[in-house]
């Protein structure tokens, strides 16, 4: 396989880069990698991956809530998620514009402020107690966690050796299953009460109904408080932190740039770009809807003597697991080929949700947990694979960009599973994402044939190169 050599830019090979006049450890290839992964800065974008896998957790309990306060159908929890991952998809592409104009570090900056922005909007929400209100607060929310995840998933590739781009992503993508947990922790013991609040409340008049709701909805405030103050010391300390560049660069050391025009020109062409665009839409409207529905699921199969927290513990486990499959994941990834890893993954996920789907009980719901152990390494080699096919660094930004837009299949597709299960039964309705992974497992399989040579062989590959 032909891998074009990384040459330095601004210094001799062995020489440590010089940025602004001060030494750094690492130094900045010119198609924006580096020879090194700084250990701090990464760390540092790493946790991003926790933050905003606390929000999305945290819709898990929102749906819940939400449902029961306002009384929604099935679907219409769904524009929960559709409030959230439409966010993403609208300004993923201003979100690159700005970094492309600024950089990775202040694309960070300003998430993390439109992030604290929405979580404050959850306090007057809670007051005027309308769910459209909730909706624009998450919308804003989303709107902050797409500046962070243009900037930070396509950073997390750059910060280290090319080769190992996939291996970086996975692994700050641990910290994602982290905030999974984190979030519905929060949930559970700051949002639920230890009830089932649909029986309670259907047990009331009206009018005490409306007045206990209101209550209740109030509860979703207590995790937004803590969140707020993590992102402001968040804020405080990437203003603080110096960080590589990672941008490509011309022969005479400058930043090198594309129009958009010419990206969207260069990646109309490439369709194995727009292959994996799909096969990311996909993907993340399954596992959304997978995890938008669990509670739910619990609730209906457990009867009402499951109560709200009861059922939390059944996404707790599932984040657990889910979890346990990325560390899985990321040692099989160093050892074999991804698209292997991937398509097995893929597809037994896709025979367990069968098992959702069918057999009875709560036999139903383990099944719905279990499945999560084959998510973990979905979305970040999905993107890593696709980004590489984007050969011209001078797009990598606006490419990381539409890549995110993907995560509108979060809006999407579970809309249709909550129409699925109004019209027949929630279990059913999980038939949906077992299509949807049984579509990506045949994705990695197409590219089967692209896919030569082991970690090891590229690790060898990569010293012949530098020797």
């Amino acid at each position: 396989m032909a891998q074009a050599t990384e040459t330095k830019t601004g210094a001799e090979a062995g020489q440590v880069a010089e940025n602004g006049g001060k030494k750094t450890p690492w130094i900045e290839f010119s198609n924006g990698y580096l020879d090194r992964t700084p250990v701090l800065q990464f760390a540092m974008t790493s946790v991003l991956f926790a933050i905003w896998a606390i929000a999305s957790s945290l819709n898990d309990i929102l749906i819940t809530q939400f449902k029961a306060v306002f009384s929604l159908s099935d679907l219409a929890t769904a524009f929960v998620q559709s409030a959230f991952y439409g966010g993403y998809f609208l300004i993923a592409i201003p979100a690159s514009l700005f970094i492309k104009k600024t950089s990775y570090k202040l694309g960070i900056i300003a998430g993390l402020s439109f992030f604290a922005v929405g979580c404050f909007i959850f306090f007057p929400a809670s007051r005027l107690v309308t769910y459209e209100v909730f909706l624009f607060a998450i919308f804003v929310e989303a709107i902050g966690l797409s500046f962070l995840e243009t900037s930070a998933d396509t950073y997390a590739t750059l910060m280290g050796p090319k080769r190992l781009g996939t291996v970086r992503l996975n692994v700050a993508q641990t910290m994602n299953a982290l905030g999974l947990i984190t979030g519905i922790l929060l949930g559970k013991y700051l949002v639920f009460q230890d009830s089932n609040l649909h029986a309670e409340m259907a047990k009331m008049t009206p009018e005490a109904a409306k007045a206990y709701g209101a209550e209740q909805l109030s509860r979703t405030l207590e995790p937004y408080k803590y969140l707020l103050i993590v992102l402001a010391v968040l804020i405080i300390l990437f203003a603080l932190t110096k960080f590589p560049k990672c941008r490509p660069a011309t022969k005479e050391g400058g930043v090198a740039k594309a129009t958009l025009g010419e990206t969207m020109n260069y990646l109309f062409h490439n369709g194995r770009f727009w292959k994996g665009i799909g096969t990311q839409f996909i993907y993340i409207g399954a596992q959304t809807g997978i995890w938008s529905f669990t509670i739910r699921l619990a609730l209906n199969q457990g009867g009402s003597s499951m109560t709200d927290r009861d059922a939390a513990n059944f996404m707790i486990v599932s984040y657990i697991v889910f979890f346990v499959g990325r560390l899985l994941a990321s040692y099989l990834l160093s050892k074999f080929r991804e698209t292997r890893v991937l398509a097995a993954f893929m597809i037994v996920g896709a025979i367990v949700l069968l098992g959702t789907a069918f057999l009875p009980g709560m036999t139903a719901v383990w099944f719905a947990v279990a499945v999560s152990l084959f998510l973990g390494p979905g979305w970040p080699t999905i993107y890593s694979r696709t980004l590489k096919t984007v050969e011209d660094r001078r797009h990598t930004e606006t490419a990381g960009a539409i890549i995110v837009m993907a995560l509108v299949g979060g809006a999407v597709l579970p809309t249709f599973q909550g129409a699925l299960s109004d019209a027949t039964t929630m279990q059913f309705s999980f038939i949906l994402p077992a299509i949807e992974l049984a579509i990506v497992g045949l994705y990695f399989l197409s590219e089967f044939k692209r896919d030569k040579y082991t970690p090891a062989q590229l690790k060898e590959m990569a010293s012949e190169e530098e020797a």
